[in-house]
């Protein structure tokens, strides 16, 4: 394809405004800059983007410098799936931990501080809420990021997470429309499909999505699934059938459709970025997210060429591009605005009364969480250890949405309480005899992330706890399998928070 001027034309501008890209750096390079005054609307931060909330703060009043409306949007799930706080693990437990203890008040008072948070540092647009319901317990890239299994109970937490996120300020995402939880496949590495029926669809996973909608929220993100159902040719994120007919149409939806990231292979592996970006817009979609792994001027130029040179062909009509565009500019005024900032979150008065203490601060709000989602087996008869002990993290394959930067487990936290703990990873069949060699006679922590998906990790511990009775066990994923160990302790979710409260029963504090 030519390449086109980078002029100021009413259409290269709409091509421009509907992107939605990332970029490397913790400060913004100049092509950035250059496109957000050639009519870029929007950004998207990565944990690659942000070093301290400081920093984040510079680098949003840097955006802004050039364009004062601009939509500064993050993948901050809170839980296993931060950006906000990659290098540490999130201060929240995520979307699993919150449907566990399954009180909307504590959900709606964590997604507001969540969005206070963000939108002291000038993030206005959170991709999130999560309303994918886990029906399927091999998920691999859902699991903990979903409130749980039950409709209803996704619902009513969503419908909490996007009430309590907006009334900070801070635009709700709902996503992976029209629901990615009953996939066993990743959509980043492939084409997802799910073969169940418009009664099922209609009852499981668009529940939480209609009452998305019903709570507000300002945007919507697609997924990269095939529901043949709905469309039995092109997956959610390039289906008219189900982005224009089914969520605008019967779903009565108006606001933002943002789609997953367009270089995640679901896409990228079968139609390319750019064709796959022609067809979003075409089919419905506002908003082309691309930047997870490409984060370049290049990627913006030739998607902004594609989707100029498609409405000249006469494949894109221009009046679809041009609609595009002014909803991300109507989300961009509103942000900017400040509508919804400030507000207290509904509900959040009877939060000290839910609570396991008598005040709640901010700060706190998301170890509190933390606390109350555990589920605990086998604590009568144990003595909490007053030596430090070997930790040992049986680590799975890094979930993409998650990454591997973010440090997670409990040996961390239990090395503040007893000095001298150790820990190391382990994977694989012979991880069981590692374990037992490297911890010697030390005492055994094992932390473990969804044993049910995993045949090796399973039989790990089943060497463990035969050589070793007394080996305490931390499931950091969805607690499918049953418990066991002398201690077992489900977090449901792997930040931060989850193995500071999980460390706190383990030690006796």
């Amino acid at each position: 394809m030519t390449t086109l001027a980078s002029g100021t034309d009413t259409l290269t501008r709409d091509a421009l405004t509907v992107l939605q890209p990332g970029f490397p750096g913790t400060t913004a390079p100049d092509w950035l800059l250059r496109r957000l005054g050639e009519g870029l609307a929007s950004v998207g931060l990565f944990g690659r983007n942000i070093a301290s909330p400081d920093q984040l703060s510079s680098l949003t009043a840097q955006l802004r410098s050039e364009r004062d409306d601009v939509l500064v949007a993050i993948d901050e799930e809170g839980g296993d799936v931060t950006r906000l706080e990659a290098r540490t693990g999130s201060s929240f437990p995520g979307n699993h931990a919150l449907g566990a203890v399954d009180d909307v008040n504590l959900t709606r008072e964590v997604a507001h501080e969540l969005g206070r948070r963000l939108a002291a540092c000038g993030v206005n647009l959170n991709w999130a809420p999560s309303a994918d319901v886990n029906s399927n317990p091999s998920n691999p890239v859902i699991g903990v990021r979903s409130f749980g299994a039950d409709p209803e109970l996704v619902a009513r937490h969503t419908a909490a997470y996007v009430t309590g996120l907006q009334s900070a300020g801070v635009a709700a995402c709902t996503k992976h429309f029209p629901g990615h939880g009953d996939t066993a496949v990743d959509s980043h590495h492939a084409l997802p499909r799910i073969d169940a029926d418009s009664p099922v669809l209609e009852r499981r996973e668009l529940l939480p999505f209609r009452a998305a909608i019903a709570a507000g929220t300002r945007a919507v993100m697609s997924a990269h699934i095939l529901v043949p159902t709905l469309d039995p040719d092109r997956p959610a994120t390039l289906s008219l059938s189900i982005l224009t007919d089914l969520l605008r149409g019967r779903l009565g939806y108006d606001g933002l459709i943002v789609t997953d990231g367009m270089e995640m292979q679901a896409i990228a592996a079968t139609y390319g970025i750019e064709r796959g970006s022609v067809l979003a817009i075409a089919a419905g979609a506002d908003a082309i997210c691309v930047g997870g792994g490409l984060a370049d001027d290049e990627t913006v130029r030739r998607l902004r060429d594609a989707l100029v040179g498609a409405v000249r062909s006469g494949e894109l009509p221009e009046e679809r591009l041009a609609e595009a565009a002014e909803r991300v500019r109507g989300l961009a005024q509103w942000t900017a605005s400040g509508a919804a900032a400030s507000t207290p979150a509904e509900g959040s008065a009877s939060m000290a009364s839910t609570a396991s203490t008598a005040e709640v601060t901010r700060v706190d709000i998301g170890l509190v969480a933390a606390r109350r989602a555990l589920t605990v087996t086998g604590a009568d008869d144990f003595t909490p250890l007053t030596e430090p002990p070997y930790v040992a993290l049986l680590t799975p394959v890094a979930n993409i949405a998650v990454g591997d930067e973010t440090p997670w487990g409990v040996a961390a936290e239990l090395a503040h309480r007893l000095p001298g703990t150790e820990t190391a990873g382990f994977a694989g069949e012979d991880a069981g005899d590692a374990v037992l060699k490297a911890a010697g006679t030390r005492r055994i922590v094992v932390v473990v992330r969804d044993e049910h998906r995993h045949p090796w990790m399973a039989a790990t511990l089943d060497t463990l706890l035969a050589a070793r009775p007394d080996t305490v066990v931390v499931e950091m994923g969805v607690p499918q399998a049953p418990p066991r160990g002398a201690l077992h302790i489900a977090t449901h979710g792997a930040a931060r928070v989850c193995g500071h409260a999980a460390a706190e029963v383990i030690a006796g504090t």
